[in-house]
């Protein structure tokens, strides 16, 4: 295990100096970091990203430490306004360094075309026929998106769904995105099949759209921190007090929406300093939280002889190609940080982050409280203004 991401004191520097030890560690020249002086972005770039530009809106940009994810040292580029998330993310990955690291487990990049299909004669019937021309519309699905294809992605599968008593029909396409978060592709696919789908149901089309809830597109990650890592005088107690608080989050929905926050503190930082679209990773975690019925924490945390041990699963759309990546200079940045720049990569960093996040939001519950931390460095924020 390098030492790449282990860097005491770190806080401790000026900018300068963080900007120099941080290009050294990732092999960056130090002026590539400048383009943070103004935000990563500039208002000539923004004017061609969104409607009625009048300038653009910074957020502090730092670089959690400590982390070790699947054997690789990392450090992880965090964009957020928050007090005490980039502290707690390094601290809690500190922690897990101890116990070997996070692991993670990243689903293919398949995403859900929708086409709804409304005004059904006979939707169980029209289920079967697309059903059994699903070669041919896949086929037809796949001339649509050529350079997906040519990457070695594009639609993959094809499942239908049945609400009878509205007579309506929706066909999920599913589309492996590749490096990309993919949500022009899945659209320009939904619409592009929606007129034979409806030939074929005898239907009238509705809505042509991706859906969020991308239950094909996961992240599993696991971690464990040894009873020392936590809390060198009373480790027992700190990973007991961290199992109760994440069985609360099991029990009441009231505490799994703050717990899940917690997770998303961190999942939300990296996405934001990568320019990917946090709002419908938010949008799918949250429903994906409540696919049983009952809103259920994304992350549980077990004791495990004189260890805790977690487990976060959650949908994780994200893309380091397209969008708002290619003409923002700070995304870049975060991305070479990185050093590995796929999409599956990325979705394993964010979500060991969010895993890391929890981990020292449960801490802080079971031992000082949450407010400790944030109002200490509100405080110093305050004197400093």
């Amino acid at each position: 295990m390098s030492s790449r991401s282990r860097i005491p004191g770190f806080y401790k520097l000026n900018i300068d100096a963080r900007r120099q030890r941080l290009a050294e560690l990732c092999g960056l020249d130090p002026s590539e970091l400048t383009a943070l002086d103004r935000g990563g972005l500039d208002v000539g770039v923004a004017d061609t990203m969104i409607e009625n530009v009048v300038g653009t809106y910074s957020l502090p940009f730092g670089v959690a430490l400590n982390f070790v994810i699947d054997g690789k040292d990392v450090i992880v580029p965090m964009a957020i306004e928050e007090p005490s998330v980039v502290a707690a993310a390094s601290n809690a990955a500190r922690m897990v360094r101890a116990g070997g690291g996070f692991r993670t487990e990243v689903s293919e990049p398949v995403m859900i075309a929708q086409i709804e299909l409304r005004e059904v004669p006979d939707p169980r019937s029209a289920c079967r026929d697309i059903s059994d021309r699903r070669d041919q519309i896949l086929s037809r699905a796949r001339d649509l998106a050529p350079g997906v294809v040519s990457r070695g992605g594009g639609p993959v599968g094809l499942e239908t769904r049945v609400f009878a008593d509205d007579r309506i029909v929706v066909v999920h396409l599913l589309v492996d995105c590749r490096d990309a978060m993919g949500a022009n592709i899945v659209n320009s696919i939904a619409e592009g099949v929606a007129d034979d789908l409806a030939k074929i149901a005898g239907a009238t089309i509705g809505l042509r759209i991706l859906s969020n809830l991308s239950v094909h597109r996961t992240v599993v990650v696991t971690a464990t921190a040894p009873d020392d890592a936590l809390c060198p005088d009373a480790g027992a107690e700190v990973r007991g007090a961290i199992a109760a608080a994440s069985r609360f989050a099991e029990l009441d929905p009231y505490r799994a929406a703050t717990h899940n926050k917690g997770i998303m503190n961190g999942v939300d930082a990296v996405l934001v300093a990568t320019a990917n679209d946090w709002r419908s990773v938010e949008a799918g975690a949250h429903a994906y939280a409540c696919q049983t019925g009952t809103y259920r924490p994304l992350a549980l945390w077990t004791n495990s002889g004189s260890a805790i041990e977690g487990r976060l699963e959650m949908p994780l759309a994200v893309g380091t190609v397209g969008g708002a990546i290619s003409v923002h200079a700070g995304a870049r940045l975060a991305l070479a940080i990185l050093g590995d720049q796929s999409a599956g990569w990325l979705a394993a960093v964010a979500g060991a982050a969010g895993l890391a996040t929890n981990l020292a939001a449960l801490r802080a519950l079971a031992t000082d409280g949450i407010q400790r931390g944030h109002m200490s460095l509100h405080a110093r924020k305050e004197t400093s203004s």
